[in-house]
């Protein structure tokens, strides 16, 4: 166990990063996840909407690297893009 002053903040901050940054990346899988899981374009479109938006957000907040909220909304994309209306 830490014995400074100093090291036992950094567990305290530590340990409220870790929850933030779970809360998001979960957050993150299941915005994704609405996307492939639409029943129609429609609805796909509405949701891929919204998880571009969030994925960008998340890079402004330093939850995710820019390239690979790029890569996933490359990637949501391509697959709303396939779906037949």
């Amino acid at each position: 166990m830490a014995n400074h002053k100093s090291a036992l903040k950094r567990i305290r901050q530590t340990e409220t990063r870790n929850e933030r940054n779970s809360y998001y990346r979960t957050r993150v899988k299941n915005i994704v996840k609405a996307v492939t899981n639409a029943k129609s374009k429609e609805e796909a479109e509405t949701a891929f909407k919204v998880a571009n938006q969030y994925l960008h957000k998340m890079v402004s907040k330093g939850i995710l690297k820019k390239q690979t909220a790029a890569r996933k909304v490359s990637r949501l994309s391509a697959f709303v893009k396939k779906l037949e209306a």
